[in-house]
């Protein structure tokens, strides 16, 4: 076993789902991490601290994104729940922990560990976002708030931190908004101040992305006024997570499919409307980046440095000469505050994914700083 320790994730074959069968079938009578933080056998970048400040769980995990955040912060992980395999694949990666299954579940909750500090969730936004159905509490994802509110009412942690898309705001004329704010404030008793929609850009990554942020505090542990975090003030740009190496051709956009998009963005203006493509140049800031609809598309970038025109894929009318490339998953993760070190395990098309869905990690940061000021840690 002690060879294993040498194995380096982003090298080794290991079958995943083999690897999460094992543990849950150990970790039916003991919580999933504290197995695997003890029997931890592969090379990984985040490691637990040995004394930390203190203790939280993540709920709607992802990545990985509120934890790398957390534990910047001085933070411990002692529970995280993620459904999406391939999600639960990349935290398994970095963290050396595979998170939980479906947290409606009971048998999942049961797992929680009581007295833990704080809980933090980014609870599913397709039920709210703009970009979605807008089907709201209707939909069944849209009820995974209550699932939270739940977990509070059981754990009655120090603090919560929530994040969801901007769009949440406006959602059936507010009342989502006002609905969830009200069994955080009454049914659960806790102190909330109101939520602030904070800018990714604003806090050191090149990216337009806006999420509105719901903390929350228990009454007896309040013990200073709080205020959600000021911009940095100095914007950085797309420059500063360009790959630094010219990407491979894959990358690349083939001439038919841009002329298709160019086609489609001339229809669309010439009705009036601002969609379709966009080319993000150096010296600017990235639109939000998205799962689905125009996401990738509404971040293409120019790069002259491509060599080599031959095709790496099945694609029509050859590789484009005008230098327009989509932006390559890892800087998708740089975008979204992702340190170098993170390991992206899965195929470009999963891990355009699980970058979208997450959070900007130094947006959550800095907000998280400011939580744990009010709390006196």
């Amino acid at each position: 076993m002690k060879d294993r320790d040498n194995i380096d994730i982003q090298q080794s074959n290991f079958k995943f789902y083999d690897v999460v069968s094992i543990i849950q079938k150990i970790s039916k009578s003991k919580s999933l991490q504290d197995n695997s933080k003890k029997v931890n056998p592969l090379k990984i970048p985040f490691h637990p601290l040995e004394s930390p400040k203190f203790t939280f769980i993540d709920l709607f995990a992802g990545i990985g994104g509120f934890r790398i955040a957390m534990e910047a912060l001085g933070g411990e992980c002692v529970f995280s729940s993620e459904w999406d395999k391939d999600s639960q694949k990349t935290y398994f990666a970095n963290f050396g922990e595979i998170p939980f299954g479906d947290i409606t579940l009971e048998e999942t909750k049961t797992q929680i560990p009581s007295g833990f500090d704080l809980l933090c969730a980014g609870f599913p936004c397709q039920a709210f976002s703009i970009a979605g159905k807008r089907a709201g509490f209707d939909d069944t994802r849209g009820t995974l708030f209550f699932e939270v509110a739940e977990i509070l009412r059981r754990k009655k942690p120090k603090a919560f931190f929530l994040e969801n898309v901007k769009g949440l705001i406006g959602h059936d004329r507010g009342q989502t908004l006002q609905t969830i704010l009200h069994v955080l404030r009454n049914d659960l008793n806790y102190d909330v101040p109101d939520p602030q929609v904070i800018n990714a850009k604003d806090f050191g990554v090149p990216q337009n992305r806006e999420r509105i942020y719901i903390v929350g505090f228990r009454k007896d542990q309040k013990t200073m006024e709080f205020n959600y975090p000021k911009s940095l003030g100095s914007k950085k740009t797309f420059a500063d997570v360009k790959e630094k190496q010219v990407v491979p051709t894959r990358y690349y956009l083939s001439l038919q499919y841009l002329d298709t998009l160019k086609k489609h963005k001339a229809r669309h203006a010439g009705k009036g409307n601002g969609f379709g493509y966009e080319v993000i140049q150096d010296n600017a800031i990235a639109n939000a980046i998205v799962v689905g609809g125009m996401g990738r598309e509404r971040n293409l970038v120019l790069d002259h440095r491509i060599t080599d025109f031959t095709p790496e894929t099945r694609i029509k009318g050859g590789v484009n000469r005008e230098g327009v490339r989509k932006m390559t998953p890892r800087e998708w993760a740089r975008l979204q505050g992702f340190p170098e070190k993170f390991v992206i395990p899965v195929s470009d098309s999963a891990a355009y994914k699980q970058f979208g869905n997450s959070v900007a990690v130094p947006a959550i940061q800095a907000t998280a700083k400011c939580l744990l000021r009010t709390l006196g840690i």
